[in-house]
C-alpha cells in the first residue's frame, strides 16, 4: 500500500504564480492552454482555492522561466502517523480525560518531525500546518487530565516554542514576541529551565535579526542565567551575548563572556544536549563565536570558527534556512 504523502505550500504560492503570469503577458486562457490544463484549476491555484501537486508546481514553473522559484514552494512529506494513529488522537481529542502514554509519544513524534522538517524547508512554508498542531496540542494539553496529562504539557510547551521560532525565523515579528513569550510562562509553569532558556534564545535570535544588539544581550544573557539550563546551551547564549556587547563597542565585557563560555566548554562537553534543543554541540557554538569575532574585528578568528561550525552540521541540516546568516557572515570574514 503506497506511503500517504501530504503536500506543504508555501502561502506565497498564489500570489507569486499570478505575479509571474502576469509578468509574461499571459492570460488564464493563455497558460492552461500552454499547461494543457483548465483554466479554472488555474485561477483556483491563484485564489489559493486548490493546493497544487509538486508535478504542477515544477510545470508552471518550467512554463513560466521561474528559475525553481515555484517549485520550491511545493514540497512532499511522508505523514508521521498512521489512519489508526490519527483516530487515536482523535479520540483523545474527544475524550482528553482518557489521555493515555501512547497519544502523548505520538504527539511528541509529530512535532520531532515538523523541528526535522524546518531544517528543509522555509518558515513560511511550515507554519500553515504547524500552527494548527500547535494549537490542536495546546488545547489538549489545557483539557487533559490524568498520570499523562504533565508529559503533554511538556510536549506542548515545546511545540509553543517551536512555532515562536517559525515566526521569529519568517520574520512575523509580533506573533513571535507574542508565542515565544507564551512558551517562557509555559517553562516555567513547567518549572523546565532548559525550555525556559530555549525559549529566551530564541527571542534573542529575534533581536540579532532586528539588527538590535541591546536586545540580543538582554534575552541572550537571560537565557544564560536561567537556572536549570543546560551547559551546552549556556555555553552558546555566553558567545551570543558576548556578540551582542562586541556590536556595542564593550569590548571588555565580550572578552569576559567570551572566556566563561571558554570555562564551561568542558562540563558542556561531557553533558548531552537537552532534547529540547538536540542540534547543540561545541562545534555548533563555533558558528556563534564567528560572529562574536567578526563584530569584534577579527576577522581571521571569524572565518575560522564560522568554517568549523558549518562543516560540522549534520547533512540534513546544512542548507537550512537559519544557516544562511553564518554563510553570509563567512563571507564578510573572508572579503
Amino acid at each position: 500500500m503506497p506511503a500517504r504523502i501530504n503536500t506543504v505550500v508555501d502561502p506565497r504560492f498564489p500570489a507569486e504564480l499570478a505575479r509571474l503570469r502576469a509578468a509574461r503577458g499571459l492570460s488564464l486562457r493563455d497558460l492552461a492552454a500552454l499547461a494543457h490544463c483548465g483554466k479554472s484549476y488555474l485561477g483556483d491555484l491563484e485564489s489559493g482555492r486548490t493546493r497544487p501537486t509538486c508535478e504542477a508546481a515544477a510545470h508552471l514553473d518550467e512554463l513560466l522561466g521561474a528559475g525553481g522559484v515555484l517549485a520550491a514552494m511545493v514540497a512532499d512529506a511522508p505523514p508521521v502517523t498512521t489512519p489508526d494513529d490519527d483516530q487515536r488522537i482523535a479520540h483523545v481529542i474527544a475524550h482528553p480525560t482518557r489521555l493515555d502514554a501512547e497519544s502523548v509519544r505520538l504527539l511528541a513524534d509529530v512535532l520531532a518531525a515538523q523541528r526535522r522538517l524546518d531544517d528543509a524547508l522555509p518558515a513560511p512554508m511550515m507554519l500553515p500546518c504547524s500552527v494548527p498542531q500547535w494549537r490542536t496540542a495546546h488545547d489538549l494539553a489545557v483539557n487533559a487530565r490524568g498520570p499523562h496529562a504533565d508529559a503533554l504539557r511538556e510536549v506542548a510547551a515545546e511545540w509553543t516554542q517551536f512555532v515562536g521560532w517559525l515566526h521569529a525565523e519568517a520574520r512575523n515579528d509580533t506573533d513571535a514576541v507574542r508565542v515565544l513569550g507564551e512558551a517562557t510562562d509555559q517553562a516555567d509553569a513547567l518549572g523546565s529551565g532548559p525550555l525556559a532558556a530555549q525559549a529566551l534564545n530564541f527571542r534573542g535570535y529575534l533581536e540579532r535579526q532586528r539588527g538590535n544588539p541591546r536586545g540580543i544581550v538582554r534575552y541572550f544573557l537571560a537565557a544564560f542565567h536561567t537556572p536549570g539550563a543546560s551547559p551546552l546551551q549556556r555555553v552558546g547564549d555566553a558567545i551570543q551575548a558576548a556578540h551582542g556587547y562586541a556590536l556595542l563597542g564593550d569590548r571588555t565585557t565580550a572578552a569576559r563572556l567570551l572566556g566563561e563560555a571558554s570555562d564551561l566548554t568542558t562540563s558542556a562537553e561531557a553533558a548531552p544536549p537537552p532534547a529540547t534543543a538536540y542540534w547543540l554541540s561545541p562545534t555548533f557554538s563555533r558558528m556563534g563565536l564567528g560572529l562574536a569575532y567578526l563584530a569584534l574585528g577579527d576577522r581571521t578568528a571569524a572565518a575560522d570558527n564560522l568554517r568549523v561550525g558549518l562543516a560540522g552540521l549534520p547533512a540534513d541540516q546544512r542548507d537550512a534556512e537559519w544557516t544562511h546568516e553564518y554563510r553570509h557572515a563567512l563571507v564578510s570574514a573572508t572579503d
